[in-house]
């Protein structure tokens, strides 16, 4: 090691000191000092030999911490913090467990024959009243009525995990 680095290295518990002061928080203020010494390992071409190192290099720190402190200050305006982002999801995605009830509701309509899953598919899924239905699949309503409730009770029992 040259001079140089030797009076660093004994700089390094009063820069952890100065650091613990600028940033209040242990972790950040060893950040800071490893951000500072880079730094002025980096622009040691710009130091003075005959000047105080110490100064120098409080200096530089000063300088990282007021970078670091407008870089947080843009970043909490521009991106919000972790936690706030625990609970948030796209209103316009459904949840896992919402995604999963709802596939497997597919599952049971699937299964149901095909006279009770038309029925239920145009009147639960769709929308259509009862005449609708029945109309759109040519038989009487009291039949669609019978294929529906059917359906319907097969597709609850599926979903208690009974069987249909």
């Amino acid at each position: 090691m040259d001079a140089f680095q030797r009076e660093m290295v004994e700089l390094l518990p009063r820069l952890r000191r100065f650091a613990r002061v600028l940033a209040r928080d242990s972790a950040d203020a060893d950040d800071l000092v490893q951000v500072c010494v880079e730094r002025a390992l980096d622009k040691r071409g710009l130091w003075r030999p005959g000047t105080r190192l110490d100064s120098w290099m409080y200096r530089i720190m000063k300088n990282a911490w007021i970078d670091e402190t407008r870089s947080r200050a843009r970043r909490g305006r521009v991106l919000a913090p972790a936690e706030a982002g625990e609970n948030v999801a796209d209103a316009t995605v459904a949840s896992l467990e919402t995604r999963l009830q709802a596939a497997s509701v597919e599952e049971a309509i699937a299964r149901l024959p095909e006279d009770q899953r038309l029925a239920v598919a145009l009147v639960l899924i769709e929308g259509l009243s009862y005449r609708e239905a029945a109309e759109a699949l040519e038989v009487p309503e009291g039949t669609l009525t019978s294929r529906l409730v059917r359906g319907r009770a097969a597709v609850m029992a599926h979903m208690k995990g009974g069987a249909a």
